[in-house]
């Protein structure tokens, strides 16, 4: 009960952060900083993929609601936590995960975080650029907004999670 509590207020926070901070910082050069996908790659990994996308679609469109972006965010949202279940396969350590960690920096490792969480908002920025711009001939366009993008949100990935996700003592 204690941890869909702490879930809770997490979305509400981002959400907010998003909509009404992030959101609102005009960086140029078709820098679109985006913390929401923390909340969905940060959620426990034993959650299965069809609650992922549910609560991913409602951060997404609640997103899009403040935005005015008509379901960009809900689709990117969808896609990354659709993947999200693979990517960790991928980036696996050996002996698998350990259900009662965080997926976070704090608790698998910085180097783990940068690939897992690059990939993901890679993923995540690259098709919401696309479908925002919806132009093949703009690629050049979509991959210089995703890139930068990317790691703009990379980094604030980081800054929020040494600043405000403490290691939790132990006993």
């Amino acid at each position: 009960m204690r941890e869909i509590l702490i879930h809770s207020a997490q979305f509400f926070i981002y959400l907010f952060a998003q909509t009404l901070i992030i959101g609102q910082i005009e960086l140029g050069w078709g820098i679109h900083p985006m913390i929401y996908p923390l909340f969905i790659i940060m959620l426990p990994f034993q959650l299965n993929v069809i609650p992922l996308m549910i609560i991913a679609f409602i951060m997404g469109i609640s997103i899009d609601l403040f935005s005015n972006t008509f379901g960009l965010h809900a689709s990117a949202a969808l896609i990354i936590a659709y993947l999200r279940p693979e990517i960790f396969k991928i980036f696996s350590p050996r002996d698998g995960y350990d259900t009662f960690l965080i997926p976070s920096i704090r608790e698998l490792g910085f180097t783990w975080f940068l690939l897992v969480g690059g990939t993901l908002t890679f993923i995540h920025h690259l098709w919401f650029f696309f479908l925002e711009i919806f132009r093949i001939d703009a690629w050049t366009l979509v991959l210089r907004n995703t890139l930068l993008s990317s790691l703009i949100s990379l980094v604030l990935f980081i800054l929020i999670q040494v600043i405000f996700f403490k290691r939790p003592k132990t006993s």
